[in-house]
């Protein structure tokens, strides 16, 4: 089965954008130092919510398609600060953002194909 790039890089964007509609508003009215506190989880959850979205479309391999969400989103904010040398909790918030989006795709897989979606049912290895 072929990985969804489109999608790959569509949920990595709009896990990136979550993140700073999450942490920018906090750091307005917390001060900039909230950011080493706000990122790591906001870039978990942005990624947990994006790679749970785009493993759904996935045909197969959904744990895949979310990591590569949170590895999309990560390769994106570090092209957008030019790769200059961050705080530890940046480098923090780019692993949680990979085991976000793995988690999400995760959860995809263990829940089984999208509502509507027509393509064969996954089947459960441990039903027999």
């Amino acid at each position: 089965m072929s990985m969804r790039w489109g999608w790959i890089l569509l949920g990595g964007f709009l896990a990136e954008l979550l993140v700073f509609a999450i942490v920018i508003p906090l750091s307005l009215v917390a001060g900039q130092a909230s950011l080493l506190y706000s990122a790591p989880p906001a870039s978990f959850v942005g990624s947990f919510v994006f790679g749970w979205w785009v493993a759904r479309k996935a045909p197969g391999r959904a744990a895949l398609h979310g990591t590569m969400v949170g590895v999309a989103a990560a390769l994106i904010y570090v092209a957008i600060s030019r790769a200059q040398p961050e705080p530890p909790a940046y480098i923090v918030a780019h692993v949680l953002k990979v085991l976000g989006g793995a988690a999400g795709g995760y959860m995809a897989a263990r829940r089984g194909p999208a509502a509507g979606d027509t393509s064969t049912p996954r089947r459960n290895p441990a039903a027999g």
